[in-house]
């Protein structure tokens, strides 16, 4: 099994070093900045409808080509479709206003529009997974527990389902859960982000004040850190929001780009001087990624301090940092307030979100609290070239401190990948990630564990049980549980290898694996792919894998990979359909273990307790409503599998309305 400190990523990794004081860009400054006076917000909604014509118009024009071009043309389109292989387009939105490319257009495979229904794009709402009632969304945004409530804000457009005219939309929930949609909290009417609110954190201070951080983006496209606080405390609901008169309160300081100092963290309290600290994050002009840190007394006045708190060479742009204490007590299964000390027991998780690849890298370090530097546990796995919070769509992440439940709870933002043209038609884009908790894995003390929040098994229904299930090598295995388009499966799996053959290639060491870059659950090997296929119909022309492979090394030991593969998850042609995945550590004495939450067009994944976590977009255009099905499978060539422990519930949906204001 894969020894407790190892992590391979199979996404490739960057040549990276650290740098102590890596400089930073040549010195710039607010040229062109405006008086903090109040702006008419610029109209958007007839952009909005334009580019949605366009879209229409240019998904029709490929349509019209798919069905009169050239046969071989079409024929190649469908081969280039089924090898996973992907056609490069330009960058379509939020690259050119200084924010991470917003679509998924760049990674389209070909072979032209599909020809959606109503049913097909209907049924990929999801049912228990936080969404808008309409339009885009993205980034979560300063999650908090205030008076009862659980706060979400997030990244929303509410002119239409492309990226865009960036508000910041709110829900309220008692529970993770259910969820109440309010009106937007804050939305672009100032001069300093009159071209989008964008992301932030809140920090509750001791008094219980709260105060809001967030980027806006000014009239002249510059990033700039800006204050809101409550205009109504008493309001358990937060519906108002009051921005402060002293914005911006940081501008890009000399050396970092007008379009690179963005996302500021949670605050935490340094037990040095008692003064608090955030952390921003940048790029230097070597492209080394790198949070700057400030401090500050009363929220409006900042110093930026002499030492970056990490720097990692050639990880470029970071961007939504988080930065939080994990304990490292063997005893402790509680999470920790962002304030906490650092000292015995404790550890520190730096995140970040790479501008470079969209993925969520996070290290494992401590933090000095004097010298305001955090430093990884090990450098080889450092932030941006080691371990990722997930290995499939999930990105801009936010966590946040729970005092009632005592935990970290993470969000993540997972984006669409289908095209933009279903998203207009369907009229939405995006979800948030199932909220996770947070904890140090104490067993290896090299990685985090994350979880579905326990109030999700609320939701749980009719369930069933197989045990002790027999998957020899070859063998599908159908699992009768009736509708399956909303699932929660905890699946338990013991492996038995066959010897190989004396003096055969394979009684040495095997050739190393790559989930993404494999053939998926259909490539057969000695010791897998083994695991469950979801959202797949009767024969198994579309489906979902969800599956484990075990690597002989050349010392006889076994690694373990960890993949989710979704190019057969839909009949669809314009759609990035691709393998995601990596290594997982497995201790000795235990067995594989997955968890699956299915929710219509989302597949989320937690391999041995949430070592390594998998999320999938899929778009099935038959294994929908009740011809969705769940199969067991094993398609090594050596390996007797057996199913000790199957268990499958249906789950409920979440009541996820607008705000009962009549009540």
């Amino acid at each position: 099994m894969t020894p407790a400190g190892s992590a391979i990523v199979d996404d490739g990794v960057h040549d990276a070093a650290q740098i102590a004081n890596a400089p930073l860009l040549p010195e710039t400054n607010l040229k062109g900045r405006r008086p903090p006076a109040r702006q008419r917000r610029p109209s958007t909604v007839l952009p909005a409808i334009a580019w949605t014509v366009l879209l229409l118009a240019l998904a029709g024009l490929a349509v019209y080509r798919q069905g009169h071009g050239d046969g071989q043309a079409a024929a190649l389109g469908d081969q280039v479709a089924s090898a996973g292989r992907v056609v490069e387009v330009a960058a379509s939105r939020g690259v050119v206003q200084g924010v991470s490319e917003k679509s998924t257009a760049p990674a389209l495979l070909g072979g032209g529009a599909y020809d959606w229904t109503n049913a097909m794009l209907a049924w990929q709402r999801t049912a228990f997974h936080f969404q808008p009632q309409k339009n885009w969304m993205n980034d979560p945004n300063g999650p908090l527990y205030y008076k009862g409530w659980y706060h979400l804000f997030y990244q929303w457009n509410p002119d239409g389902a492309v990226w865009g005219n960036i508000t910041w939309g709110h829900a309220v929930s008692r529970d993770l859960v259910h969820w109440l949609h309010l009106p937007p909290a804050m939305v672009p009417d100032h001069w300093y982000d009159i071209n989008g609110v964008w992301s932030g954190s809140a920090t509750q201070l001791p008094d219980g004040r709260i105060v809001m951080l967030y980027t806006g983006s000014t009239e002249d496209a510059v990033q700039v850190q800006l204050l809101a606080e409550p205009a109504d405390p008493s309001d358990p609901l937060l519906r108002r929001w009051a921005k402060s008169e002293s914005n911006p309160v940081l501008v890009p300081p000399p050396g970092i780009g007008l379009t690179d100092f963005r996302d500021p963290t949670t605050a935490w309290l340094n037990p040095t001087d008692r003064a608090w600290r955030i952390t921003i994050g940048s790029k230097n002009q070597e492209h080394a990624g790198l949070a700057l840190v400030y401090r500050t007394e009363d929220f409006l006045h900042y110093d930026l301090l002499p030492a970056l708190l990490h720097v990692v060479q050639g990880t470029g742009m970071w961007e939504c940092v988080d930065f939080y204490p994990v304990s490292a007590d063997l005893a402790a299964d509680v999470g920790l307030d962002t304030s906490t000390a650092p000292g015995p027991g404790v550890k520190h998780v730096l995140k970040a979100s790479l501008d470079d690849d969209r993925h969520d890298y996070y290290g494992i370090g401590t933090y000095d609290a004097g010298t305001d530097r955090w430093t990884p546990d090990d450098a080889a796995i450092d932030v941006g070239i080691g371990l990722r919070y997930d290995y499939g769509k999930f990105y801009a992440s936010k966590s946040f401190y729970d005092p009632v439940g005592r935990r970290r709870v993470l969000w993540g933002w997972i984006g669409e990948s289908d095209s933009e043209r279903a998203d207009v038609l369907k009229g939405w884009a995006s979800l948030q990630s199932i909220p996770r908790t947070v904890l140090l894995d104490t067993k290896t003390g090299s990685n985090l564990l994350q979880w579905p929040v326990v109030e999700v098994e609320n939701l749980r229904m009719r369930g069933k049980l197989f045990d002790g299930l027999d998957m020899p090598p070859g063998s599908v295995v159908p699992l009768d549980v009736g509708r399956a388009t909303q699932l929660d499966v905890e699946a338990v799996f013991q492996v038995q290898a066959g010897a190989p053959a004396a003096g055969s290639a394979a009684a040495g060491a095997e050739a190393p694996y790559n989930c993404s870059a494999s053939a998926g659950s259909a490539g057969r090997g000695l010791l897998g792919p083994f695991g469950l296929l979801v959202l797949a119909d009767d024969g198994l022309s579309e489906q979902t894998a969800v599956y484990f492979y075990l690597v002989r090394g050349a010392d006889g030991k076994l690694s373990t990979h960890f993949c989710q593969d979704a190019f057969r998850s839909s009949k669809a042609n314009d759609l990035v359909k691709a393998v995601y995945g990596s290594s997982v550590p497995v201790l000795d004495g235990e067995d594989l273990s997955v968890r699956i939450l299915v929710d219509h067009s989302i597949v989320e994944s937690f391999a041995q307790g949430g070592r390594t976590c998998i999320t999938s977009r899929v778009y099935p255009t038959k294994a929908i409503y009740d011809s969705a099905r769940v199969f067991l499978f094993n398609n090594a060539t050596n390996l007797n599998v057996t199913a000790k422990s199957i268990k499958i519930w249906e789950l409920n949906s979440a009541y996820i309305r607008p705000y009962p204001y009549s009540d």
